[in-house]
């Protein structure tokens, strides 16, 4: 095939949508992995002698980091040439992946798992910019659609994969299956993908600024980790979080002062894309909270094995896709505030009916009904809060917003099961019925926090009505 290297304001221009695919599944596998991990975590913890808040560390430090550093790959993919900067960070990811699969200690999981959030931060800024640069017109809006369906139904198909690896093969699986995909993927890459030259000149990149946001996250979730031990209001838990606040307090010091800031200060000023960042944060946190409690609910009180835990989300999956697509077809006539403040309420009366559940609910009568309504809710904010985001940013800064937007998906996963499992205040050796009374108070927060993402919605993002060509394309 043949790319054109020419300007992209041409909006006349069909492009091949082979770039959006080979883009689509490198993201996926990212996503995958915020999720893929949780039903596979016994096995991990037996096989390799982890516990406690060690082993939840896990899942966290690859969402912490491919979160508190996009906001830096995002700026290296506006200094870089784009199909380097993801070539890099795809190739960092699969090999992380590698050593994961290998990992003989809790110690050596933990790093590789490190690595593999490194890679995501350079790998999915520069894929997104790649995305909305090469298409234009209808074809960009609805190549927004499907990555926003991509991103959303990965993260339930990594509980899917991950049970369903976890039983048939072993836990190691969860890891190693990225890396036939990584090497063809990169292989294709260098075939199909543009080869543009650097978006602009070299310059200094703001490392202090990008170290100091990632220590102040790994802080804030470590003092919200430990609330369910030590309580909210004791010394260990306000003393984090004073540290936490003096590290970001020194982040957004260091970025007022820096000649090449991580985010310009221009940016804290771009409403549609500030405001569907924060929206975004929010609905992913629940989103990945949701997988959490059910995970621990099913196994734990129904008794469920990881392979049937890991189904049991098929339709959540399967609800979150579907939605996604009406979504993307409605929204050049609905607009996408409507669109956002509808799925956050259906998102809250999924969450509530989860909450009334009773003790030993049966899956099919009293947990698919608010998996299902969960998943069509966030499946129509998804596409429009992305949309939204980028509709008024400037080519040549697409870079930098799919950075804050991206950051916006991975802390709120972060924080999410952070703040939800909290509330449920679940320990390592809770009994059942002390799982469902950790259920029902996590949804019922769930719900809180989805109403009041609702009418952040409805006050602070704007409405954007793409072309009616935009629609999303079918996958």
């Amino acid at each position: 095939m043949t790319t054109s290297t020419h300007s992209h304001v041409n909006d006349e221009t069909r492009r091949p949508w082979s770039p959006l695919i080979l883009l689509s599944v490198a993201e996926f596998m990212v996503v995958l992995d915020i999720t893929v991990v949780n039903v596979a975590l016994p096995s991990i913890g037996e096989d390799l002698g982890i516990g406690g808040a060690d082993l939840q560390w896990v899942v966290t430090i690859y969402v912490l980091l491919t979160g508190g550093l996009l906001l830096l790959g995002g700026r290296i993919t506006d200094v870089l040439a784009r199909r380097s900067v993801f070539l890099a960070g795809l190739s960092l990811f699969t090999v992380a992946s590698l050593l994961s699969g290998l990992a003989g200690s809790g110690g050596m999981l933990i790093a590789s798992r490190a690595g593999q959030g490194v890679g995501a931060a350079l790998l999915t800024p520069a894929a997104l910019a790649i995305v909305t640069s090469f298409y234009t017109g209808g074809q960009r809006a609805k190549a927004l659609g499907v990555w926003s369906a991509v991103g959303s139904a990965g993260a339930a198909v990594g509980v899917v994969l991950g049970g369903v690896l976890t039983t048939w093969l072993s836990w190691e699986w969860i890891f190693l299956v990225n890396v036939p995909i990584g090497v063809a993927a990169a292989v294709i890459a260098l075939r199909i993908l543009p080869a543009t030259a650097a978006a602009a000149p070299a310059r200094s990149l703001d490392l202090p600024g990008a170290l100091l946001v990632v220590a102040g996250l790994v802080v804030l979730v470590y003092a919200i980790d430990g609330t369910a031990e030590h309580g909210w209001g004791s010394s260990r838990t306000l003393g984090l979080a004073a540290l936490s606040l003096a590290l970001l307090a020194a982040f957004a010091h260091v970025e007022s002062r820096s000649r090449q800031p991580l985010v310009p200060p221009a940016t804290w000023r771009a409403r549609s894309l500030i405001a569907s960042s924060a929206v975004l944060l929010g609905v992913t946190g629940l989103l990945v909270g949701t997988f959490f409690l059910n995970s621990l609910y099913l196994q734990g009180v129904n008794g469920a094995t990881a392979l049937e835990t890991g189904l049991g989300f098929l339709p959540f999956a399967v609800s979150i896709g579907l939605s996604a697509h009406v979504a993307s077809a409605v929204m050049p006539r609905s607009g996408s505030r409507v669109l956002v403040a509808a799925g956050l309420v259906l998102t809250a009366v999924g969450a509530l009916g989860l909450a009334l559940a009773p003790d030993r609910a049966a899956y099919g009568a009293d947990i698919l009904p608010g998996l299902l309504a969960i998943g069509f809710g966030v499946g129509l904010v998804f596409p429009g809060v992305s949309v939204t985001a980028m509709s008024r940013v400037e080519p040549e800064q697409t870079g930098l917003a799919a950075g804050v937007l991206s950051t916006a998906h991975e802390i709120g996963a972060a924080l999410g099961v952070a703040i939800l499992a909290a509330v449920a205040a679940i320990g390592d050796a809770a009994g059942a019925a002390s799982i469902a009374a950790g259920y029902e108070d996590g949804f019922i927060a769930a719900a809180g926090i989805a109403l009041a993402l609702a009418a952040v919605a409805v006050a602070a993002v704007p409405s954007v009505k793409p072309e009616r060509s935009a629609q999303a394309m079918a996958h």
